[in-house]
């Protein structure tokens, strides 16, 4: 079992630029991608991005293309959602995916683990 715990959520000013961060548990995290999705209310939980296990290669939803960033550090078993320039449509709970067959992309049903999820506001 892999555990995943989202943080750093929270109210935020359009314009801001909050980091999300995901612990993982277990020794194989290093060899897992990982993807970052959001779920705005009373919409369908959609892919944000997701980055490989090696941490070269990132892609992500063409709306935050250029606002968001993902990066990993393998050593503290952490995946990190860099958002800049946040909207008030990036509302949504975001979670982090763990995909352990490395093939997932953007397919939500290709992730095995998830994180219970923080709540982002983008308010004034």
């Amino acid at each position: 079992q892999v555990q995943l715990v989202e943080s750093g959520g929270g109210l935020v000013q359009p314009g801001g630029s909050p980091r999300l961060s995901c612990a993982a548990s277990g020794p194989s995290f290093r060899t897992y991608a990982m993807g970052w999705f959001r779920q705005a209310p009373g919409k369908e939980r959609e892919f944000v991005g997701y980055i490989t296990w090696s941490g070269r290669t990132t892609y992500y939803l063409d709306s935050v293309k250029g606002r968001f960033t993902i990066s990993r550090d393998n050593a503290k078993n952490t995946v990190y959602l860099q958002m800049d320039s946040l909207k008030p449509e990036d509302t949504a709970v975001y979670y982090c995916a763990a995909d352990t067959a490395g093939w997932a992309g953007s397919s939500i049903a290709g992730y095995d683990y998830w994180g219970q999820g923080t709540q982002v506001t983008v308010s004034s």
